[in-house]
């Protein structure tokens, strides 16, 4: 490819379009006007080939387009889902609207050729095209119209686990890569094997625990299903259980963390589903099929492992575990642990574990807080199979239903869903995310622990 040098006195001088309320005119002028602006970004270098003045040109390029689709969503979000969906006839993931938006609006989000282009690269050379995705996510979410049928739309079981229910069905027992599933008695166990990084989140574990998730809820003999950390192969912790490290910060560095397939699908996905259960539409008396869940915390919860605690309905922790949610040290949202660690613990200790990274071990007072017991790391089994004994009696889906819908409104996490959308897309490629991930990457193993997100 031949580049254009760009001189140090060109400047970008197209002003945004000003929207006038007419889809299809704010969508003509967006359109043109993005194609000028990636006609400009074409004739640059790639990211780490940009001299100061060509990365200055960038910045202001990709900034501009940023304000013309905000610009446009903020008027059109409404009315464009509803083209996307065919009138809200259509259930889409997050992944299919994305691109869904980028062919029938040309402009507003990036298309799947950009977006495969850009995870090619380490994320310092990225250009972020993940926030425009975030623009676009953060207007759907806050509409009270299309926000409400997106969640809805992202509680129904993937394709993939829909796939696989007639096998679980048969054998159950599954191996999904990085989770094994496996129905022992009235319980689905899921355990996390991604043992070689300390069960460390990534694009990966993020779908194969969404699979799990659905065929436990979908399973008919299944009523509790159980969340634990497998037996670990990294040499510090061998042959020990760990229940989660949380998001692996290598592949943050090396550009393979996915805003839209790993940190809002996590959240809106398997998270979501784990309180509010599985769509079936056919389903009676309620269309969601909920089940009480546990979490097995071995050794430590960190990040997203501590996340997950606060999703659940009963926490076991051995007495030689910790907790901790060290994103904002890193410089990234803890997904929805702002919302609900506010909520079960209150504001003064979220404060502390979020924002100054405060480690809580089980043993702690406060830990109990996020863990209902904590026990003999020698016991973790039986008391684990008491909890599921206890919550399979029939009267705990309707009442932790009753409870969730008092705790946690599906209008109150969408409305913060919606900030997070934002905020989480603008973080992934601040300067200041991108040093401590880099230096990460550097100076420590990725199967060390030390998550975040």
């Amino acid at each position: 490819m031949t580049v254009r040098p760009v001189p140090a006195e060109e400047r970008w001088s197209a002003a945004p379009p000003v929207p006038t309320g007419s889809l299809p005119a704010d969508a003509g002028a967006l359109m043109a006007y993005t194609a000028d602006a990636e006609k400009v970004l074409a004739d640059l270098p790639p990211k780490s080939g940009r001299d100061p003045e060509q990365r200055r040109l960038a910045t202001e390029v990709l900034a501009d387009q940023r304000r013309a689709r905000a610009a446009f969503l903020r008027l059109h979000a409404e009315r464009v889902y509803h083209v996307l969906t065919g009138g809200l006839r259509e259930q889409l993931t997050l992944a299919e609207l994305v691109f869904a938006a980028a062919e029938a609006f040309p402009g507003l989000t990036p298309t799947e050729a950009q977006m495969a282009a850009e995870r090619e690269c380490a994320q310092a050379d990225k250009d972020g095209r993940e926030i425009d995705q975030g623009i676009f996510f953060h207007e759907v979410l806050r509409s009270p119209e299309a926000g409400p049928h997106l969640m809805d739309a992202l509680l129904r079981p993937t394709r993939r686990a829909r796939s696989l229910l007639g096998e679980f069905g048969r054998t159950g027992s599954l191996e999904l890569g990085t989770v094994r599933l496996e129905r022992i008695g009235e319980a689905a166990h899921l355990t996390l094997c991604n043992g070689r990084f300390l069960n460390a989140e990534d694009n990966q574990l993020v779908d194969d625990l969404e699979t799990a998730v659905d065929l436990a809820l979908l399973d008919d003999r299944v009523r509790v299903g159980v969340l634990r950390g497998g037996k670990m192969t990294h040499p510090r912790y061998q042959g020990r259980r760990v229940f989660c490290a949380g998001i692996n910060l290598v592949d943050l560095h090396q550009g393979r963390i996915s805003f839209v397939d790993f940190l809002l699908r996590r959240e809106l996905g398997y998270l979501h589903k784990l309180i509010r259960g599985v769509r079936v539409d056919d389903a009676w008396p309620r269309p969601l099929v909920e089940k009480p869940w546990v979490a097995a915390v071995d050794t430590f919860a960190i990040g997203g492992g501590m996340q997950l605690l606060f999703a659940v309905d009963h926490v076991v922790a051995a007495a030689d575990a910790y907790f901790s949610l060290p994103a904002a040290q890193e410089g990234i949202v803890p997904g929805m642990a702002n919302l609900r660690l506010t909520s079960l613990a209150g504001g003064r200790l979220s404060r502390q574990v979020i924002l100054s990274g405060r480690k809580l071990w089980a043993r702690e007072p406060e830990a109990r807080l996020v863990c209902d017991e904590v026990v003999d790391p020698k016991l973790m089994d039986a008391s684990v199979a008491a909890a599921v004994a206890r919550l399979a009696s029939p009267a705990v889906v309707p009442n932790r239903h009753m409870i969730n819908l008092a705790e946690e409104p599906v209008d109150r996490l969408r409305v913060y869903a919606a900030e997070f959308a934002l905020e989480q897309a603008l973080r992934l490629y601040s300067p200041d995310v991108i040093d401590k991930v880099d230096r990460f990457s550097a100076g420590r193993s990725a199967a060390r622990p030390g998550g975040g997100s």
